[in-house]
């Protein structure tokens, strides 16, 4: 029981993959593939932020500059929390947005070419 309230935070991101992954896969609705997509996605950032944090770690930013700066010899990189995995995270936020975005641009087209955002729907007047 230990194992499984120590790595909670896993399980939600674990949870919250499968309901985006289930909404991509299951719904027919165009729009709702995408609220999946999200979701998916976002799930991914917070499990990346989360490995990227330690338990009493701190900020990667060193007291003084110029003269009074710290000897890089007396710094202890092991007190410090990571910064790249937040720091790609914005980016994939960014691009996220943006898909995001042209999605529903794409979406928009669609309706207005089929009169309908159902796959089913869409895939019958193809044929």
């Amino acid at each position: 029981m230990e194992f499984f309230l120590g790595k909670f935070n896993y399980w939600v991101y674990i949870a919250m993959m499968m309901i985006g992954f289930y909404a991509m896969i299951a719904k027919h609705n165009l729009v709702k593939k995408i609220i999946g997509m999200n979701i998916f996605q976002t799930a991914i950032i917070l499990f990346y932020v989360s490995i990227g944090t330690k338990k009493g770690g701190t900020i990667p930013i060193l007291e003084g500059a110029g003269h009074h700066a710290v000897a890089p010899e007396s710094i202890n990189v092991a007190h410090y929390i990571n910064p790249l995995p937040h720091v790609l995270m914005l980016t994939a936020i960014v691009v996220g947005v943006s898909v995001t975005g042209v999605a529903l641009a794409l979406i928009i087209l669609i309706y207005k070419r089929y009169n309908t955002v159902e796959e089913d729907e869409i895939l019958r007047q193809l044929s």
